[in-house]
């Protein structure tokens, strides 16, 4: 009996997850479950969508701005990946997420090409191929804090200081070459390194000019000097898988037709500055409540079905563990220790990078909750077992001697009393899971941290949008805490 137990939980838990991902699939596959020889273009032809990664913190190449309440990418970048979609005759549809996510994402098939200020050097040259350089800026710059102006003004001013770059980027690669006085630190998001530098935790940032005098223009506490760094090949240009030469040849055609009618200088450039003078004029919190209250209802969604995968999975580790199947209790061990062993940033890039892979439409939502759910499983699972073994075994013999089967000694017995116990336990898990749900932003998951970025960006503010974001983020774990007090008492109560 106990083994059917298990059996029906297992079933249980799997239909809930076929539930999640049927409910979540696209219409049309965002992706290839391998990136082939030409299946890109074919892909793109087939689906008449243009999937394209960008990091969108990089003003004026591409940033968001806010229209009508709503996220618009725009930028340099944005604009050549409207021409190329428009040349393809394909609907652009932009994945915004980690700069140091994009080649993984490139290369697991998430997306189809990848437009993020990228320059070719030779290390990535080998994992993907690129299209002819689109952009070729005047240099790198040094964003360094005004009150600071008369110490840094070359790369040796620094020796001896923290240096920032966005990680993944050239401007890391040549701090590292070139600064080697100077400590090199990387941060995924443009805005937290001038956070960090506003701060105080960095003496500079390393980035590229116009970006640099995007920051110093509407922040009057920020300067962008030029710097002394030099890279061998200087200049941006689109990514995109290996061997899909097809593709290639599309791209390097509406690059050749950009660069003939000099878009960038003429459109591009233009049109990004008109967005960024509007956000100068504009910007107040009151008008990124609708991205607030978004990324609270991704939030509240994936924290729902990450629990409930979380106890379906605990229990039946639980059980698993406490069975007296070797096989059984040798699987739910190894589970147990191997995700409590590794981080859970790590998971969530596996199962969105590693297994989409396999499930080439698995969506970031529904790989974010069953990330988050699997680990929240192993957590769970020995709150459960530490709950059962702590309710006497006399319970057991008395719910058996009076005829009771084992599964249902379980459960009108071991399991009510067990679940009372563990209850405190219980709720501190559910509220660290609604708080570890702003992870799964780095697979561009729209929950709030993702939402609060953005507002950064679009802001060129860092400490309030944060701050926002801790008030709502307390609102939330207050009344699930509240709640779950709640709950508690009505089980005290019903003794």
């Amino acid at each position: 009996m106990k083994k059917a137990k298990i059996i029906n939980l297992f079933l249980a838990f799997m239909t809930l997850i076929s539930t999640l991902f049927l409910f979540n699939q696209p219409v049309k596959a965002a992706s290839t479950k391998k990136v082939a020889d030409g299946t890109v273009m074919k892909k793109i032809k087939q689906s008449k969508e243009l999937v394209v990664g960008t990091s969108a913190d990089y003003p004026p190449l591409e940033f968001t701005t806010s229209v009508n309440g709503k996220t618009k990418y725009v930028g340099v970048d944005i604009e050549l990946a409207k021409d190329i979609a428009k040349d393809l005759h394909a609907k652009l549809v932009i994945k915004n997420m980690s700069f140091d996510s994009l080649l993984v994402a490139l290369e697991t098939g998430k997306v189809d090409m990848v437009i993020s200020a990228m320059t070719p050097n030779t290390e990535r040259k080998k994992s993907v191929d690129f299209s002819r350089i689109y952009y070729k800026p005047s240099g790198e710059y040094f964003l360094i804090n005004k009150r600071d102006q008369t110490k840094y003004k070359k790369g040796k001013d620094f020796a001896g200081q923290t240096v920032g770059a966005q990680t993944g980027s050239i401007q890391y690669q040549l701090i590292q070459s070139q600064m080697k006085k100077s400590k090199v630190k990387g941060l995924g998001k443009i805005n937290n390194l001038v956070l960090a530098l506003k701060s105080g935790k960095m003496s500079g940032v390393v980035m590229e000019e116009l970006t640099a005098k995007s920051y110093a223009q509407n922040d009057n506490s920020l300067m962008a000097v030029r710097s002394d760094l030099r890279e061998a090949q200087a200049g941006n240009a689109v990514a995109i898988a290996k061997g899909q030469p097809d593709l290639v040849k599309a791209v390097n055609k509406t690059v050749n037709r950009v660069e003939k009618q000099n878009l960038i200088n003429k459109k591009y450039l233009p049109e990004a500055a008109k967005y960024m003078k509007t956000a100068q004029k504009t910007n107040t919190m009151a008008k990124y409540a609708p991205y607030f209250v978004k990324g609270v209802g991704y939030t509240i969604v994936i924290t729902v079905f990450s629990v409930l995968i979380g106890i379906i999975l605990g229990m039946l580790l639980a059980l698993m563990r406490l069975s007296n199947n070797k096989l059984l209790h040798w699987i739910a061990v190894c589970y147990i220790e191997f995700i409590r062993g590794t981080p859970q940033m790590v998971q969530i890039l596996f199962v969105y990078f590693g297994v989409g892979v396999l499930i080439s439409n698995l969506s970031a939502l529904v790989a974010g909750i069953i990330a988050i759910g699997l680990n929240s499983g192993a957590y769970v699972a020995e709150d459960i077992r530490s709950g059962i073994t702590s309710v006497a075994k006399g319970q057991t013999e008395a719910a058996r001697s009076l005829g009771l089967s084992q599964a249902k000694a379980y459960r009108y017995v071991i399991i009510p009393q067990a679940l009372k116990n563990i209850w405190p336990a219980l709720d501190n898990e559910f509220i660290t899971l609604l708080k570890d749900s702003s992870l799964v932003s780095v697979i561009g998951v729209t929950e709030l941290m993702y939402q609060t970025e953005l507002i950064q960006t679009s802001t060129y503010r860092g400490v309030l949008p944060l701050f926002i974001a801790m008030i709502i983020y307390f609102i939330m774990t207050f009344t699930l805490t509240r709640l779950l007090n709640y709950l508690e008492r009505r089980m005290k109560h019903n003794d």
